[in-house]
């Protein structure tokens, strides 16, 4: 592994992972994100990237689509295939449409040609950087949510998934077989168990719930 070792990566800054079995490729992409403040690594191989890396950390994945061995989009698979939702940026020197076709519908951020131009190669690993970090906050609402869902008893939670589908307290109450006082009651202790203070509230974070 070959990487600028900036102070940033122990406060958990983005990290742009280069992998390119050409080392002067990696070296020159390492001093262009070293120039523009890019904390950033490199990997001659795809096993040697996921052998090395914490995936979990924020950051965004520059590759090259023909290497020997395994290909950037064989690399790409087994990125999906392991659950690595990191962003994906392809470099490639030949104008291949049907890899990059099967790229993008792979999940990939941006697909380059070689030479690329600088400014859209940084254009694109703060494009990747942007929804790798919009991703991540979206997660971590959810697991907040998740967590807060989780206090709920089961009748709680039926009660809840009633409100917000838009019945009625008495509709709920009907159709759970209990009275209404009894939705009331539960409807209050969801709101609150939920942190709600309102119903569009309670939908928002169903909804949200739901997306997982």
């Amino acid at each position: 592994m070959e990487s600028h070792e900036m102070d940033r990566e122990r406060l958990g800054e983005p990290v742009v992972h280069v992998i390119d079995d050409d080392k002067q490729v990696r070296e020159a992409l390492l001093d262009l994100f070293l120039v523009t403040h890019w904390q950033a690594s490199a990997y001659s191989s795809g096993s040697e990237f996921l052998d090395t890396v914490d995936t979990t950390g924020p950051g965004c994945i520059v590759i090259d689509l023909r290497m020997p061995g395994e290909s950037g989009l064989e690399v790409q698979s087994r990125l999906i295939s392991t659950g690595i939702r990191m962003p994906v940026i392809f470099l490639t020197a030949h104008a291949d449409v049907a890899a990059s076709v099967k790229a993008m519908k792979a999940g990939a951020c941006d697909f380059l040609t070689k030479p690329f131009v600088t400014k859209d190669l940084l254009a694109a690993v703060g494009n990747a950087i942007r929804i790798d970090g919009e991703r991540r906050k979206l997660e971590a609402e959810r697991d907040q949510i998740g967590a807060l869902a989780n206090t709920l008893t089961p009748r709680e939670e039926q009660v809840m998934f009633g409100v917000v589908s838009g019945l009625m307290n008495k509709q709920v109450a009907y159709e759970l077989g209990i009275s209404e006082m009894t939705v009331k009651l539960h409807r209050m202790s969801v709101m609150r168990k939920m942190q709600s203070r309102s119903l569009a509230d309670l939908v928002r974070k169903v909804e949200k719930l739901r997306k997982n």
